[in-house]
């Protein structure tokens, strides 16, 4: 069934730049901003990103003397963030089936028609409560379609010995963006105009992205390529479910954040009840993990040559945990603002690094899905654990409830000794076209289905118990490109034969595994378990009458 073919082009990377380049700046933390296409995208959503931050605080700001103003200052904040945990997955498929810079074009001029609407109906007067929460609902759910669809270029523009470089940098704006934002706000509002300038500079801060995006030349997407809206929505689901690595990843990411949130989600509190610290100690304490976040990245780059991914989480973790308990245990302000700063680089330090790894195994096909879906299994764990650490500090006080969420930080980065992600350096997530085409009596409808595929093989009794454990690896990857279900069956009659079983939902589907959806990691799945049939085994394809 399988047949060995040169792999497909994969991702496209940027013309004109040379191997030995790519491989001297491949030792710099700031590699990627080398690549003019790179540098000026990133600074086009490091720009947006300050934008974003400082409408959240304009928003804040004009609701800080509105009845219940506690309650809705709140809902600012979950406004902009639920619209992402309910909409990145439909998100990821648009990016997945559009052209990505241009549908990150078309988000970017929405974000500007939202903009402008909101800053004249505030200036007019005409922003009542209801309605701005409603403006901050819209802006999140254009950030659904933005983060996945941003994540997943990274690839294209960098090459792949440069990847975690680029993340680490995409992580290092968002830091910079949430240190900046704010203290810019407060100075316009202050002396500058007040809140309709703030949410005017928010509109206007989405140009410079808008025009880096215009200048750059991506290959276009084929059209006749794209997959149909809900078919793709469950086959990222079932992708990211079958993965093990993908999935190793999402459960590293729940571990560390859900209990390392907690230093941030109470940090308002420690900065008033422990250190008596007002509104700007508060400010430059958010700093400080900003701060630490890009000398993380900086550290991080040469921790990379001496630690495997793990050892960085391990340590990391270890860190964090320390870092959390100093906190709230030293009331001085000169020391909180290290501890911070150490704090912000060991963050850095994990979400870089599981981002990074889950965009190197990621293929091209599903890959903003996949990014979308890490997207929500992030935040979800960012709003589980804000609301869980709120509660214990309700229930036992801030210092006891900071000190456990770092006795369970120290816990989860033991525990990442035994739940490992695997390494994924040596994977290859590049598009390897190696079936033959299906030889069919007739031509069926494309949703024609369910498919069921057989294919039989012969393999001697002491090969067996190795053909078995290869047969769960391709039934992994059978699985996560496009089967509903998959089933291993010995023959009654002869027991050196076995037939494998998957049912695909549709012909379509079972064309996109043909064509694109397989990767070199899944031909030396499949190689290896048809190395053990003799004779060769073959297919069969069943349809319905």
């Amino acid at each position: 069934m399988s047949q060995r073919e040169e792999a497909g082009a994969g991702d496209s990377g940027l013309a004109g730049e040379s191997a030995s380049a790519t491989a001297d700046s491949a030792v710099s933390p700031w590699a990627p901003l080398r690549r003019r296409a790179f540098r000026w995208l990133w600074f086009g959503v490091l720009i947006s990103w300050i934008g974003t931050w400082m409408q959240t605080v304009g928003a804040q700001w004009l609701l800080v003397d509105a009845p219940n103003a506690a309650l809705l200052v709140s809902l600012v904040q979950a406004a902009a963030t639920l619209p992402v945990m309910l909409l990145a997955l439909p998100g990821g498929v648009l990016a997945d089936s559009f052209d990505r810079r241009w549908l990150l074009l078309t988000v970017q001029g929405y974000f500007f028609i939202v903009g402008i609407l909101l800053t004249v109906l505030t200036a007019a007067g005409q922003m009542p409560p209801a309605l701005l929460i409603a403006f901050i609902f819209l802006f999140g759910a254009g950030a659904a379609v933005q983060l996945p669809g941003w994540g997943s270029l990274l690839p294209e523009l960098v090459p792949r010995t440069q990847l975690r470089a680029a993340t680490r940098l995409d992580l290092v704006g968002v830091n910079v963006s949430r240190a900046v934002g704010p203290a810019l706000a407060g100075v316009v509002i202050a002396h500058l105009g007040g809140v309709p300038v703030v949410f005017a500079l928010n509109a206007a801060s989405v140009l410079v992205l808008a025009i880096a995006l215009l200048v750059w030349r991506r290959p276009p997407v084929d059209v006749q390529d794209r997959e149909r809206f809900v078919p793709a929505l469950r086959a990222g689901g079932r992708y990211v479910s079958h993965d093990p690595v993908v999935r190793r990843i999402m459960l590293r990411a729940v571990m560390l954040v859900v209990p390392g949130i907690a230093l941030w989600a109470l940090l308002p509190l420690i900065a008033s009840q422990r250190l008596g610290l007002g509104a700007d100690g508060y400010g430059a304490l958010f700093a400080a993990l900003g701060v630490g976040a890009i000398l993380g990245a900086l550290v991080l780059g040469l921790a990379k040559n001496r630690l495997s991914t793990n050892g960085i989480l391990s340590v990391a973790g270890v860190v964090y945990a320390a870092a959390e308990a100093v906190v709230v245990l030293v009331p001085n302000f000169p020391a909180a603002l290290a501890t911070l700063v150490i704090s912000g680089m060991a963050w850095m330090a994990v979400t870089s690094t599981l981002q990074a790894e889950l965009q190197l195994v990621l293929p091209t096909w599903v890959r903003a899905r996949g990014v979308a879906i890490y997207t929500v299994n992030f935040m979800g764990s960012m709003t589980v654990g804000a609301i869980l650490w709120g509660l214990v500090a309700n229930r036992i006080g801030l210092q006891p409830a900071v000190l456990l969420a770092a006795a369970v930080v120290l816990v989860a980065a033991g525990a990442g000794l035994f739940w490992r992600v695997p390494e994924t350096g040596h994977l290859d997530p590049q598009a390897a076209v190696y079936w033959p085409e299906a030889q069919l009596a007739f031509d069926p409808q494309p949703d024609a289905g369910p498919v069921l595929v057989t294919v039989h093989y012969t393999v001697t009794p002491e090969q067996q118990p190795a053909f078995l454990e290869a047969m769960e690896q391709l039934g992994q990857s059978r699985l996560r490109t496009g089967a509903t279900r998959w089933e291993l069956y010995r023959d009654g009659e002869g027991p050196d034969r076995f037939v494998e079983l998957f049912r695909v939902p549709s012909w379509e589907e079972h064309l996109r595994q043909h064509e694109g959806r397989l990767t070199a990691i899944d031909q030396d799945v499949e190689e290896a378990a048809l190395a053990f049939s003799d004779p060769p085994a073959w297919p069969e394809h069943l349809l319905p009458p």
